[in-house]
């Protein structure tokens, strides 16, 4: 049998590692975007039919610091009067794009429609960013069911207007920009 002296020997140099931490630098990129336009779908044997749509994406990547950046992104399509498409999709972006001037996103992934005829299949987009958070993006999507939509939507990109903006500073500062400096690299004791 173990005296309890061993074990708590054992159990504090098993510990002591945790007592001695670095700064992490865990910044990771990510977007919150409403967008809205028109969409042109079909589905079936159906003629095409032009809606107005409303687009939501929540999204997070890698550090917002290097020059392209990969992340996913979950989308929510609602199609006025017909229903609701959702999305999983692979973003990339470059660093302009994500710290809120000009640059470009490139999404692809699949999407699920439960309405209607159900369908599934590959969607893509295309979004160039511009100043204070605007997007403009070209989409389209192929599906089962004969489901074909494209179109484009105008938007504006919550996060790439506030957290993550570095342009437009001299006429509207941003105080709190990420990603922020690390204050130390040197180990120190914490508890």
């Amino acid at each position: 049998m173990t005296s309890p002296a061993r074990f708590l020997i054992a159990a504090a140099l098993a510990f002591a590692p945790l007592a001695f931490t670095a700064p992490a630098k865990a910044d990771v990129s990510s977007w919150m975007a409403a967008s809205a336009g028109p969409i042109s779908w079909k589905q079936g044997d159906a003629d095409y039919q032009i809606d107005p749509a409303l687009q939501f994406d929540v999204g997070v990547g890698t550090t917002p610091e290097n020059r392209f950046i990969v992340g996913g992104l979950f989308r929510v399509t609602p199609l006025i009067g017909s229903g609701t498409d959702l999305g999983l999709l692979l973003r990339g972006t470059t660093r302009g794009f994500q710290e809120g001037g000009f640059g470009l996103a490139l999404d692809a992934g699949g999407y699920a429609r439960f309405w209607d005829a159900n369908s599934y299949g590959f969607t893509g987009s295309l979004t160039l960013g511009a100043p204070l958070g605007l997007t403009l993006s070209l989409q389209g999507a192929l599906g089962t069911d004969n489901a074909v939509a494209f179109g484009g939507v105008l938007g504006i990109d919550f996060l790439r207007l506030t957290v993550y903006r570095k342009t437009m500073t001299e006429i509207w500062p941003n105080p709190y920009a990420a990603p922020q400096s690390a204050r130390s690299s040197a180990p120190r004791l914490s508890f």
